[in-house]
């Protein structure tokens, strides 16, 4: 199959060792929880954060960026209506992001990742289509 060919895996490397230029953060003390910005986020890295009461979580929601999940695109900053989202340089991008953010889902603020991550082959590990099928 044409899209299991071992040369078709090298952008997907590249794009995963390589870190974006800028990161969007979100200044959740103007955040109203509208989440027009997750509509709009290709990589999927924007998450909803409940509200402070437990027993009604959509009331005051918020929503945060997953930075290692980031890929710079600037979307979400282009179209939030409110104007909370930030592009900001990488390495400021953390710091931002500890300042602004009132309320998490994450653990924590992850530690940004380093320029250059090795990673392994994945052709390796995929099987050919017709071998699962017998």
């Amino acid at each position: 199959m044409a899209f299991k060919d071992p040369k078709y895996d090298k952008p997907i490397q590249l794009r995963k060792t390589r870190r974006p230029k800028q990161l969007a953060v979100i200044d959740q003390s103007g955040c109203t929880g509208c989440m027009v910005c997750i509509d709009f986020c290709p990589a999927d890295c924007i998450l909803i954060v409940p509200g402070p009461d437990s027993s009604s979580p959509t009331v005051h929601r918020l929503v945060e960026v997953d930075l290692p999940r980031c890929i710079g695109c600037t979307l979400c900053a282009k179209y939030c209506p409110w104007e909370t989202i930030s592009m900001l340089e990488f390495d400021d991008g953390y710091k931002k992001a500890e300042e602004w953010t009132i309320r998490t889902v994450l653990n924590e603020i992850i530690e940004p990742v380093p320029a250059a991550v090795p990673t392994a082959p994945r052709a390796a590990a995929r099987r050919p289509a017709h071998a699962e099928a017998e």
